[in-house]
């Protein structure tokens, strides 16, 4: 790849490598110049600019992370659209990332160019929890580098190195053992904590039991649970264990189970017990799992809940990153702190995908159709606001709001069987900008951004609409991406939240056009090679065109 400052008039069709100003011309880095570009930067007086440009044996940042990415990502992970040479990849159902550190480990000493950051190992995921990115470091990556990654990666023993293992529906037997004088109250907290552990993992608490302190009492009584053929076995001792011989582990061997393991270098959670009973886990807990609070215990259930087995090496192993709290002769206990920690997988700042949402305008009264609804004008044998809609539910956005005006009944039959919502303008006849006020104020609170979707642009895919939400990330500066083809500004466009209050502001027959160019800073034109953005139906000739009746009429600008 050629890298270093060109005379500007040398420059088109290169990679901008560092973003430039001037006035209110911003370029941002990664933009590839057209003649329209190096004409901009002359007239602004640029004399050269620093650019990249891939030669034939490299492989462009975003197909080199597309390609990556998706030989990294193997069940229960959702791979994004790439931008600017990342490709993040996301948990698709809650459960433990499951990561193959040795391919990782390879895959990052093939080349610089080529890298993958990923979670911790059996870290704790919800849904769109990011669990890796892939970023390709330059503008491109040397084609045979990408090639010895991805031959690396397919001759991984048991498929791809990333992977979410989803919690299951464990079932789970507790036995309690008791001394006289006991009180009732501190079994029955131990059950409501238990429980809850096993709920926060979709499983429950099928049967719980309470026996003397004695051997042959917990023999029996784990026969007893074990009859109803639970998944999971775990007895909480009136007296900690502290050796393989103590009461839990010689009932254990009495029911005719097997000890596996005793202790785990896990702090808290040391006095743990590994141990079989005719094919089900039992795991004798440490004292601190009567604490809602993160331990060991915890690491094991986890794993368990996610059909990740769990013998005595693997316990054996998890010292590493198993100091988990403080005790009050170390420094800065933790008293006060709350439950979620690092460790926990309960960051609150953990990255996440953005939850993007998507306003689709269909209120409009299509007035330069000369008559008829165009958004209920046909196209292969689906109305224009349906092709629209689809194309929003099949991409990343969630949900999907639909506000209605001219001929509600009609908008509404033509949608039917959509998993959207409804918003009905009643002052469509206002203009543009109600309608965009009603729709911004259906949408969730939790979204950090909305695609806002013109209801007669009905050949825009859900790829382009997942590759404007790639593009995102207010914090660095893409707080509005706009597609662009050949330097022209398409619909729809991308805002983060933080223009929501001046978006509804807007009066008249006008979108939030004009706020682009006063939020320049936040502004990313996001290429899309394809024309669909800057199709819309407006006339009769338009509709005629789409339906490769007639040229295609001019191009309109931006509207939302």
């Amino acid at each position: 790849m050629e890298f270093g400052p060109v005379p500007v008039a040398a420059a088109q069709g290169a990679i901008l490598a560092h973003s430039v100003r001037k006035g209110c011309l911003i370029f941002r880095k990664g933009r590839r110049l057209s003649a329209a570009d190096t004409a901009a930067l002359e007239a602004a007086g640029f004399a050269e600019v620093v650019v990249a440009r891939p030669g034939p044996d490299d492989v462009e940042e975003e197909d080199a992370a597309a390609r990556v990415a998706a030989a990294l990502a193997g069940p229960h992970l959702s791979v994004a659209a790439p931008f600017t040479g990342r490709v993040n990849l996301f948990a698709a159902a809650a459960g433990l990332a499951v990561v193959g550190a040795e391919p990782i480990h390879r895959l990052n000493r093939t080349h610089e160019a080529v890298t993958v950051a990923t979670l911790a190992p059996f870290t704790p995921v919800e849904p769109g929890r990011m669990v890796a990115t892939v970023k390709i470091i330059p503008f491109a990556a040397p084609r045979d580098a990408v090639e010895r990654v991805l031959a690396g990666l397919t001759e991984v023993a048991g498929g791809p190195p990333l992977r979410v293992a989803p919690y299951r529906p464990l079932r789970a037997g507790l036995l309690q053992t008791r001394f006289w004088g006991v009180k009732d109250a501190m079994l029955d907290k131990t059950v409501a904590v238990t429980r809850d552990r096993l709920a926060a993992l979709g499983g429950t608490l099928a049967a719980e039991t309470r026996c003397e302190h004695a051997v042959a009492a917990v023999a029996d009584a784990l026969v007893g649970l074990a009859a109803d053929a639970p998944d999971l076995l775990l007895i909480a001792g009136a007296s900690a264990i502290t050796d393989r011989r103590d009461v839990l582990p010689a009932a254990v061997e009495a029911a005719g189970g097997q000890v596996e393991h005793f202790g785990m270098p896990v702090d808290p959670g040391n006095l743990l017990l590994l141990a079989r009973l005719g094919g089900v886990p039992v795991l004798g807990l440490p004292g601190c799992a009567r604490s809602p609070r993160l331990n060991g215990f915890d690491w094991v259930l986890r794993r368990l809940a996610a059909g990740i087995p769990v013998g005595r090496e693997d316990v054996m192993d998890m010292g590493v990153g198993g100091l988990l709290a403080e005790i009050p002769t170390r420094p800065l206990p933790r008293a006060g702190h709350p439950p979620a920690d690092a460790a926990d997988g309960g960051d609150a700042q953990a990255p996440r995908a953005s939850r993007i949402a998507a306003l689709v305008l269909a209120a409009g009264r299509s007035t330069r159709m000369g008559g008829p609804n165009k958004l209920l004008a046909e196209l292969d044998g689906k109305p224009l606001v349906a092709h629209t809609v689809d194309a929003a539910l099949a991409s990343r956005a969630h949900p999907v709001v639909v506000v209605t005006g001219h001929d509600r009944a009609a908008v509404d039959a033509a949608l039917t069987g959509r998993p959207v919502t409804t918003v009905h303008n009643p002052d469509h006849a206002a203009g543009l900008s109600t309608s965009l006020r009603a729709g911004l104020a259906a949408l969730p609170d939790d979204a950090d951004g909305v695609l806002v979707c013109l209801g007669d642009m009905p050949v825009v895919t859900p790829a382009i609409l997942d590759r404007l939400i790639a593009a995102f990330a207010p914090v660095e500066g893409r707080g509005i991406c706009v597609p662009t083809v050949a330097g022209k500004r398409g619909n729809p466009v991308l805002w983060s939240r933080d223009h929501f209050a001046d978006m509804a502001a807007i009066t008249g027959d006008t979108g939030a056009r004009h706020l682009i160019g006063a939020n320049a800073d936040q502004l990313c034109e996001v290429e899309v090679g394809d024309d669909a953005v800057l199709r819309d139906v407006d006339t009769p000739d338009a509709l005629a065109a789409l339906r490769g009746d007639a040229p295609a009429p001019p191009t309109a600008p931006v509207r939302g």
